[in-house]
């Protein structure tokens, strides 16, 4: 493929199938997408003058129409010369070795390279009939939705590459034709310093996190990053899937803790007195109830704990970002034999015991 330039000699390239971006990672928290069927075949007729015509394929550049089809002629070329898959491959044999080896294939690439690709000129790179997430939306729906109607929203998703940041478009070794494990592939950019979101707060480096903290929270110890996060976009903080506060104070509600009682129990913070919910109580009282279950001013779970991972036992954190400028605030936690301790952080030094007095 090469630009359309009359002077600028060109490559011999056909037309291969490019990248429909994937439905949400978790499959039971929304509707799937439709699928390749949803969608109906484009034209792959060349595109006329004062079209948008960006790049062009070679063999038709060079108006040598009978690399694919019987004739040479460009006003009477006739069909092409064998199955279109197996006429792209001829020139691609790359794309075919890819396609054979790995054990996840994109459907469209094995039905039909023209449901992507313009095989005389298009608009875009690589021949792509549209603008890439356009085209991958015309087979995605549900993904187009949580994209375009995302409060916060994924970098990679709409910058560079787009899709084709975290999906090979083509076969992948990977389920859903991830590039990397979902793991591996997430602290590509979570693993360095100085990563921004949206509003430029800086985040964490998360493979520095999870390497200096050995106490890691379980859907974290499974590498599944996406048990809390949307990887294409949220209307929650942080591309979370469920509701969870932002702030250090929040009034307590349930239904802002829903991601966290899509695991835990909400009687945690529910019930006033308990000798089984939880070891961080005094006694019977539910000292979870104490700090979070407040009508204003209620410590939410990041003010104690650490969301990824921790040096201390139950995830507790060394310190907590407090103010709008994150100053960081020592929580002072000691574990004890029947409970703990925490001192001089947001109030005097207090223990707790586990010991019920009868």
């Amino acid at each position: 493929m090469a630009r359309t330039s009359p002077n600028r000699a060109v490559l011999c390239a056909t037309v291969i199938s490019a990248l429909f971006l994937l439905g949400a990672a978790k499959a039971p928290r929304g509707k799937p997408d439709a699928g390749p069927a949803a969608a109906s075949a484009p034209s792959v007729a060349p595109l006329g003058p004062g079209q948008n015509i960006g790049w062009a394929h070679a063999p038709f550049q060079s108006e040598n129409c009978a690399i694919c089809h019987e004739r040479k002629d460009p006003k009477n070329p006739g069909k092409i010369t064998m199955p279109v898959n197996e006429l792209c491959y001829s020139c691609h044999e790359e794309i075919q070795d890819l396609m054979q080896r790995r054990p996840h294939s994109h459907e469209p690439a094995r039905k039909d390279c023209t449901l992507c690709h313009n095989p005389h000129n298009a608009p875009e790179r690589k021949l792509l009939v549209q603008e890439l997430t356009a085209l991958c939306f015309r087979c995605h729906p549900q993904t187009q939705r949580d994209v375009l109607g995302a409060k916060v929203s994924h970098m990679p998703v709409t910058d560079g590459d787009k899709c084709m940041n975290c999906h090979n478009p083509h076969a992948a070794s990977v389920e859903r034709l991830l590039r990397r494990m979902p793991y591996d592939l997430c602290v590509t950019c979570h693993g360095i310093d100085d990563v921004r979101d949206s509003r430029g707060v800086k985040l964490a480096n998360i493979k520095q996190v999870l390497e200096e903290g050995p106490v890691k929270h379980g859907p974290v110890a499974s590498k599944d990053c996406s048990a809390c996060h949307a990887p294409h976009g949220s209307p929650n903080f942080r591309l979370l899937f469920d509701a969870y506060p932002a702030e250090f104070y929040a009034a307590y509600d349930p239904e802002n803790y829903a991601l966290c009682f899509g695991c835990h129990k909400s009687e945690l913070v529910r019930d006033e007195q308990t000798t089984t919910l939880t070891k961080f109580r005094n006694g019977s009282r539910n000292l979870h109830f104490v700090h979070v279950n407040k009508a204003e001013r209620g410590r939410t779970c990041r003010a104690c704990h650490e969301t990824h991972a921790s040096r201390q036992p139950h995830m507790i954190r060394d310190t907590v970002p407090y103010g709008p400028r994150g100053w960081p605030l020592d929580i002072n936690f000691r574990p004890l034999p029947d409970g703990g301790e925490c001192a001089r952080t947001c109030h005097a030094s207090r223990t707790y015991s586990t010991r019920v007095v009868r």
